[in-house]
């Protein structure tokens, strides 16, 4: 065998996951938005009686891979409930949000 690094194939794409990317970022709340050029999705953890929380991570996204995006979540979402059975979505109550001063004019 050869000690040199196996090269992908031909369109393969070779991704290297660190480890600290790897342990993930928790996150029960996503704030999207959008302009004519991207997608901005900030995600957040809420966490009862603790009136703050910051953004943990945002990630911008074209048009067409916030399309994709979608689409490859929601084809996860339907295998998920296959193999698992239906997600309840539970209704909860609007949840005010604070992102610094308001303003003025």
């Amino acid at each position: 065998m050869s000690d040199q690094k196996k090269q992908p194939k031909q369109g393969q794409i070779n991704i290297e996951l660190d480890e600290s990317v790897a342990q993930g970022i928790y996150s029960n709340l996503a704030i999207i938005n959008h302009s004519v050029s991207e997608f901005v999705v900030d995600f957040v953890t809420i966490m009862p009686g603790v009136p703050k929380s910051k953004v943990k991570s945002r990630i911008i996204l074209t048009p067409q891979h916030a399309k994709r995006f979608l689409k490859a979540l929601n084809d996860n979402v339907k295998r998920f409930e296959q193999a698992h059975g239906e997600i309840k979505d539970y209704e909860q109550p609007p949840m005010p949000l604070n992102f610094g001063p308001t303003g003025e004019a």
